[in-house]
């Protein structure tokens, strides 16, 4: 009551000889600077990273800096542009339609095309993830039977509605849903991520919340950034732990609040194949009423069985009753060629989100279930047809095989000394360190030896990704044989400056400006599509 007066009487006697119309205007005029202050403090992204950001986008104004930039990324650039295109230099560029050829032609030229690939599949980081003889003879077999359906007209093309069904029948069986839980085929992992993100993003919306935000583990895909973008989405990236790799629950509780409308957890995620804390995520997704999606698109058709293998697992499934939504791929350790994935819904409220309906169209009501339109019907036979081959006790024997070597070659890599591994791994990913040296040389001189390893970053690290194909007789041995020769040859014969991936990946983390970064990307996508000789 005293303080009431207290404030009162200053309140009085700062507006003393003030009309009313005035008080009305500051006060009106206070409120807006507030608003606009708050909004322009308390952002996504934080004060620090804007002004730094600023700062770094002016600076390449300077001429000096301008030009020794443009320097910098036209030497890159055209680095980049003679790798891509050395393989296929001699097969000369086909710029215009030909002349009509024969089929015999046609396919003398494929093969000539094909000739250009020299990767041995073994050595391969992921990649190709099975490729064995009798898959490929069955889905060869397949496709041409189902090469002109399309799933858009299921009265027309009954069959391929029908595996569509019994795929995703089957994956929520094997991710212990009920009767309820439902879902569809996709084109693969992205397009997973991408549907999961589109139908909380309008189930959001739904419920009345303006600006949809999705709260994701910065080691989390970059699908769901990626979906961000083109669904107008907030993203809050949170951190993990530096020891065990798996994200911050503490940061990710903390970030959650009124605009939040989907979580996220991998089981594994692709850097450093940790599982994160699933149950952990599901429990808060039930505590706040969020959606709980696991993008288990790398792991996918290794998890459901390691418990059968003998390598059992936390839950990370639908029988946690947080998670709403799971993403696998079925053309990763699935065995399926590539072009399927499935995305899973604990049941028909979410799916429904993730529909896409025009029902004003004059071409008539238009509803798809995924991004595209027409499918691939052939993609989802295919699909369907090594899902059937394998059955549930070839996954099981495959899966056993794939963690037993990873495993192996894991115990191996935790005795050779100038190297770590990040986090206790449990799939089939396994990424590696140094604090001796710089890591991106191991990739350098593995590649040189023709092993296709993956760079990663924040942190510098590496990482090989075990298919059937290291599980063959001698691969794991080989890999790592080589990989300590590299790494004795690096310690003993350091080079004196980095080149390759070291240098590459060197400098990208120690670029702050990551429009730079992001420019160099689109210089990359750019001679993927480029013939020799024309840039275009």
């Amino acid at each position: 009551m005293l303080l009431d007066k207290v404030i009162g009487g200053y309140l009085d006697h700062l507006f003393e000889g003030w009309e009313p119309w005035m008080i009305s205007l500051a006060s009106s005029c206070a409120t807006v600077i507030l608003i606009i202050s708050y909004n322009f403090l308390f952002q996504d992204e934080s004060l620090f990273l804007r002004a730094k950001k600023f700062v770094l986008r002016n600076a390449r104004r300077i001429p000096a800096v301008r030009n020794k930039i443009s320097q910098e990324f036209d030497v890159s650039k055209k680095r980049m542009e003679n790798e891509l295109m050395a393989p296929t230099r001699n097969l000369g560029s086909i710029r215009a339609l030909p002349q009509s050829r024969s089929a015999e032609e046609v396919l003398a030229l494929a093969k000539k095309y094909k000739e250009t690939e020299s990767a041995d599949w073994s050595k391969l980081s992921g990649a190709i993830y099975s490729g064995s003889d009798e898959i490929t003879k069955l889905s060869t077999s397949i496709y041409p039977m189902f090469a002109w359906s399309n799933p858009l007209h299921p009265d027309v093309f009954p069959s391929v509605r029908h595996m569509e069904s019994e795929v995703v029948r089957m994956c929520c069986t094997m991710f212990n849903g009920d009767e309820k839980t439902c879902g569809s085929m996709t084109s693969g992992g992205t397009e997973s991520i991408f549907m999961a993100c589109k139908a909380y993003r309008d189930y959001a919306l739904a419920r009345g919340i303006k600006k949809p935000v999705m709260v994701v583990p910065v080691t989390a895909h970059a699908a769901f950034e990626k979906s961000a973008d083109y669904l107008c989405m907030g993203v809050r990236k949170i951190p993990m732990d530096s020891t065990t790799c798996q994200v911050n629950l503490r940061a990710m509780k903390k970030a959650i609040d009124g605009r939040t409308c989907m979580l996220v957890g991998s089981a594994p995620h692709f850097p450093h194949g940790i599982i994160d804390q699933i149950g952990e995520i599901s429990a808060l997704g039930l505590k706040y009423k969020i959606p709980v999606h696991v993008d288990s698109c790398l792991g996918g058709f290794l998890i459901p069985f390691m418990e059968k293998a003998g390598y059992p697992l936390e839950l990370f499934d639908f029988r946690l009753e947080g998670v709403t939504s799971i993403s696998a791929d079925t053309h990763k350790y699935g065995y399926a060629p590539k072009g399927s994935s499935v995305i899973l819904y604990r049941n028909h409220t979410y799916l429904h989100h993730q529909y896409s309906v025009t029902p004003d169209w004059p071409g008539g009501i238009y509803a798809s279930p995924t991004m595209s339109g027409s499918r691939v019907g052939a993609s989802i036979a295919s699909a369907w047809s090594v899902m059937l081959y394998m059955g549930e006790d070839g996954y099981v024997k495959a899966t056993k095989e794939t963690i037993e070597t990873t495993r192996k070659i894991k115990e191996a890599l935790k005795k050779m000394k100038n190297i770590y591994i990040l986090g206790d791994p449990l799939v089939s990913v396994i990424a590696v360190g140094s604090k001796d040296f710089n890591v991106y040389l191991l990739s350098d001189a593995m590649s040189a030896r023709g092993w296709h390893l993956n760079a990663l970053q924040f942190p510098s690290s590496i990482h090989v990704c075990i298919t059937k194909r290291h599980t063959k007789p001698g691969v794991a041995e080989k890999f790592l044989q080589e990989l300590q020769e590299c790494i004795t040859n690096i310690m003993e014969n350091p080079p004196k400056e980095d080149t390759g991936m070291a240098a590459i990946y060197g400098l990208a983390q120690s670029i702050p400006d990551r429009t730079i970064i992001s420019e160099m990307a689109w210089a990359y996508l750019d001679s993927c599509v480029a013939l020799p000789g024309s840039g275009s």
